[in-house]
Formats: C-alpha cells, structure tokens, sequence
C-alpha cells in the first residue's frame, strides 16, 4: 500500500504538471483514501502533500499564518526533540567564537532571529573566556509580527537578563525587516574597532524566488566586512522550474525528515505536526 500511495502521489502531481486538473482532482481524494490506512511518518508526508496539491489544483490561497505565540511554541518543542538545529547552532557558535578569539568588541548579526535560541550559548562560552568576556553586541532580524506583538524585544528583553546574570556586556537591536534583500549595511549602524559576525540559519533559499535576492544578500553581508559568516541550509533541489522534478525533490526530503523525526525518540502523539 506504501508503494501505491507513492505512485499515486507521483502521478498526481504529473496530472498537475500536465494541467490535466479533472484527473489530479480524482487522484488527489485517492491519495487521501491510502493515506489513511499508513502509520508514522508516510502517513503524515502524503496528508501534507495531498493538501499542497488539493491547493494547487483548486487555486485556493494558503492558510493564514499561525500566530506568533503558537508559531514560537512549535518551534521550540522541534529544537528540544530534535537535534538537527542543536547541532547546527552549535557548529555555528564554535566557529564564531574562533573568529572572535582576541576580540574586545563583537557584533553578531543574526539573519534568522526567532526565538534566540542560538545566543545564551555563545553568550556563556564568551563569559568563560579567558582574560574576560568582550562587549557583546546583537543585531536580530526578521520578519513583521503576524500578530502585531514585539517579538524581537522580547527575546532581546530575555537575553539580556542572561547577559546580566552572567557578566556580559551586552547590548541588543531588533530589526524587523520583510525580506533580507531589503537590508543594506548601512541600516545596522556598524561601527569602528568591532569585530562582525554574520549568521544565518535556514533563510537564504527562501530568496531564490526572487529574482536578485541571494545577490543583493551578499553584496550587503560583503558590505558589512565581516570576520566570519556562518550559514545553515537544507541540502535539498526544491526550486528548479519543473513542477514534477521540485515535487519529486520535495518528497524524498521530506520523507526522509519526517522518517528521522520519529527516530528522535518523540511520541506520535507529540509529533503530529
């Protein structure tokens, strides 16, 4: 049943591809029958796939965005489960604090904010350097609130009572941005005698749709001179022009990740979104 549902998924989406929408409107419901009776991880994938291809297929808009605090509420339970952004923000602390070995004056620059999950172990590796932490300066960027709440103090707010309790100085900006390409160097008041690092963690392929994105990105990070840019992205071919081949792509990625996740050790229960 497995084999057939991938089948049938495959050739929903070639149905789509070929704009034949009555035989992928028929496929569709199929996938949605076989999907039932899977468990785990090939259950939830073709669940999600059948809703992305039942959208295309009837041009309905996505749904609205979840509101922040539910959003930050998933998204931490995903970091305390699993340990692909652990590792991740890990990699990427040891090479900055490389880079800034000497260092009085630091200034992160971090493209992919949320909840800042990524700082208080910097921070604490900083407090335990020899001769004494530097002056540390964060910059944290991301997009508008959905549900009009300060998001980026907040997180700031609570990182700087860290910085306190360890004896760090510390010194933080929240800037909201809708799309990196908007950025320029000269926004985030760089200054003198600081050293720059610059991090980003799954956001640059969210600019291959627009045209020039990941280029102005990089003119403005070349800008900004930095000792070190640390960058985390998905090893996944999700945006080539052929509808079928980012399809074909989409699933066997996110096969695979949802098949790690429930590896990780979660219930079912737990992991259903």
């Amino acid at each position: 049943t497995g084999i057939r549902l991938v089948h049938t998924l495959m050739a929903c989406a070639k149905a789509v591809q070929q704009e034949n929408l009555k035989l992928a409107a028929a496929l569709v419901k199929q996938i949605g029958f076989l999907a039932v009776s899977q468990a785990g991880a090939m259950r939830k994938v073709a669940t999600y796939f059948a809703e992305g291809l039942a959208r295309r297929i009837y041009r309905l808009y996505p749904a609205q965005p979840l509101d922040s605090s539910f959003s930050d509420i998933l998204q931490m339970h995903f970091y305390a489960t699993c340990p692909y952004l652990k590792f991740a923000h890990f990699t990427a602390n040891q090479a900055i604090l490389a880079a800034f070995e000497g260092k009085k004056r630091v200034h992160v620059i971090d493209f992919s904010m949320k909840q800042g999950m990524q700082w208080p172990a910097l921070m604490q590796a900083l407090a335990l350097r020899p001769g004494g932490a530097p002056s540390f300066r964060l910059t944290g960027i991301g997009p508008p609130s959905t549900d009009n709440t300060d998001h980026l103090h907040a997180v700031g707010w609570k990182l700087a009572q860290l910085a306190e309790t360890i004896h760090v100085e510390f010194e933080y900006r929240g800037f909201v941005a809708n799309s990196l390409a908007d950025l320029d160097a000269s926004m985030l008041a760089l200054r003198d005698g600081e050293s720059v690092a610059v991090n980003s963690v799954f956001e640059l392929h969210g600019l291959l749709a627009r045209p020039g994105g990941i280029a102005r990105v990089l003119s403005a990070v070349k800008d900004m001179k930095p000792a070190i840019v640390t960058i985390v992205e998905q090893e996944a071919n999700h945006n080539g022009p052929v509808f079928l081949d980012r399809f074909t792509e989409s699933l066997h990625y996110y096969s695979t990740l949802f098949a790690s996740l429930e590896g990780c050790g979660a219930s079912p229960v737990n992991t259903q979104d």
